[in-house]
């Protein structure tokens, strides 16, 4: 599961990016977008106007869970369900069966949360066996992120690791915390990855268009994917 304290983390950008980063290292990934009415996985995958069914007709029984999956034409090897437009429940026991049941024909099924401590978060947490908690480096995300995390150590999730986003770098970056171990320390959850900022990452997202391959951020989305496959990847991207 993805999960970030409030809202404008990048955790919708970020979960589909790394679920495309998860696919191109041969894994079959499914990304599930829980976030009602506030749907954008389907843009960033490059899936808008082809979904027909979400998560919701999923999840109340109006459709097969099949009917509800669709491959990305951008990235091979990921494929999407999408959030409703509005309204929708997500209930942890119909979110439980439905991640029983694609396990068979996925190897990694990511759960894109709602920001915050509501259904969509309490309903993954209930079947998620990692949990990643998505923050940038400033003080009010750095607390919510505290606030998820401990809620998943209380859960027993047997992983939970932190990816910080939206981290300006160079020399003459300025971001709005002194270094990155204080959000480390802050959160208190271990390290697995460090985004920097980037344009070109917000314009292809924007448009649903393809990560480009030559920016420090797809390298660094690309070694968050290969430490969850088991990777001994140094944190550290050029």
């Amino acid at each position: 599961m993805v999960a970030s304290g409030k809202g404008g983390t990048g955790k919708s950008t970020l979960s589909v990016y790394l679920g495309a980063r998860l696919a191109a290292h041969g894994a079959r990934v499914l990304l599930v977008e829980l976030d009602s009415g506030l749907r954008s996985v389907d843009i960033i995958a490059g899936v808008c106007g082809k979904t027909v069914y979400d998560i919701e007709d999923i999840l109340s029984g109006r459709c097969e869970a099949d009917k509800a999956v669709v491959e990305s034409p951008l990235y091979p090897g990921l494929s999407v369900v999408s959030a409703p437009y509005s309204g929708g429940e997500i209930r942890a026991g119909a979110l439980r069966v439905l991640a029983g049941k694609m396990s068979g024909c996925f190897d990694i099924v990511l759960l894109d949360t709602a920001a915050g401590l509501g259904a969509p978060f309490l309903a993954a947490k209930s079947v998620a066996g990692m949990g990643l908690v998505v923050i940038t480096p400033d003080t009010v995300t750095m607390r919510d992120g505290r606030i998820v995390a401990d809620e998943l150590f209380a859960a027993g999730l047997p992983s939970v690791r932190l990816v910080i986003n939206r981290v300006s770098v160079g020399p003459f970056a300025k971001n709005p915390v002194k270094d990155l171990d204080e959000c480390i320390d802050t959160v208190g959850a271990q390290l697995i990855g460090v985004v920097p900022q980037s344009a070109e990452l917000a314009a292809a997202a924007a448009c649903g268009g393809p990560l480009p391959e030559n920016i420090l951020a797809f390298a660094a989305l690309d070694n968050i994917a290969r430490r969850i496959l088991g990777e001994e990847v140094p944190l550290a991207v050029r």
